[in-house]
């Protein structure tokens, strides 16, 4: 096997974090006498999660075993995995920020899997993988991701069995979401289907994606990847429409998201008034 250098687009203080968890939890344990420090191992599981390399690379590159690899990655997801921020404590910090609305989206996580495995296939993303919901920010801050789910489960259901919808509805918050979240309820406002849309639908399918940008992270420009907090590790793939479909979706006006685009860069909050009656 050949071994190269390579880089990690995450931030020195992601490592600081996770290298903190990681040396807190042995010193609970006692564990003395490992392969790797506490830095090299919250290494290995963020070059996993955000690389998606095997336990056999990964354990060629820091020069341990493979089985160590596996068991140093699978204990440090289970640490930071305990400290992720549960649904409603997530939304009921988002309700004493004030936050003048928020973003719900979903992901598919790709994994390794033959083509018999149907429930794990998406048709969507033509992949199988895990579907996994997500709450934003105006600014694209995760605040709330969910388990995982199979593939094949659509959006508004894996929101559904999570109890997204009901606890978005609890806070009285403004709710963007894309279509797969049509007929999620009134607080979840999201795009006019159709062709042959009146100008007044179009021009609010237009604010509602200049909203709903931020909080999707192929959206964001490229330079601003590299440090947002889990963005680069939990990267939301873009849609395309399958070859043949007899309903493509309506063509857009594409939008190039700028600094003076994101509600974080306005001196003021988001102007909403272009969605009012915005009900689909």
């Amino acid at each position: 096997m050949l071994l190269y250098r390579a880089s990690l687009p995450l931030s020195r203080q992601t490592l600081t974090y996770a290298t903190g968890v990681i040396r807190r939890h042995r010193a609970s344990i006692g564990s003395k006498g490992r392969a790797l420090p506490p830095g090299a191992q919250a290494l290995i599981v963020l070059v996993y999660l955000r690389k998606g390399e095997t336990f056999a690379e990964l354990a060629a590159g820091f020069g341990v075993s493979t089985s160590t690899a596996w068991r140093y990655t699978t204990e440090s997801i289970e640490l930071l995995a305990a400290r992720a921020p549960k649904l409603d404590a997530a939304v009921g910090k988002a309700r004493r920020d004030r936050l003048p609305y928020l973003i719900l989206d979903g992901t598919l996580v790709a994994i390794d899997r033959v083509a018999a495995d149907r429930p794990f296939y998406s048709g969507k993303h033509h992949k199988h993988g895990m579907n996994l919901q997500v709450i934003a920010a105006p600014d694209g801050t995760l605040l709330w991701v969910s388990g995982p789910l199979r593939g094949s489960v659509h959006d508004l259901k894996a929101a559904r069995i999570w109890g997204v919808i009901r606890a978005l509805a609890a806070t009285g918050i403004l709710v963007l979401a894309d279509k797969a979240y049509q007929g999620a309820g009134d607080h979840v406002l999201t795009p006019y289907r159709g062709r042959g849309k009146p100008e007044s639908q179009k021009d609010a399918n237009r604010a509602h994606a200049r909203l709903r940008g931020p909080g999707r992270t192929r959206e964001c420009p490229a330079q601003d990847m590299a440090h947002p907090p889990q963005a680069a590790v939990l990267p939301i793939p873009g849609r395309t429409d399958r070859q043949g479909d007899p309903h493509p979706a309506t063509p857009r006006e594409p939008i190039t998201l700028k600094r003076a685009h994101c509600p974080s860069a306005l001196s003021g909050p988001p102007d909403l008034s272009a969605l009012q009656g915005h009900r689909c």
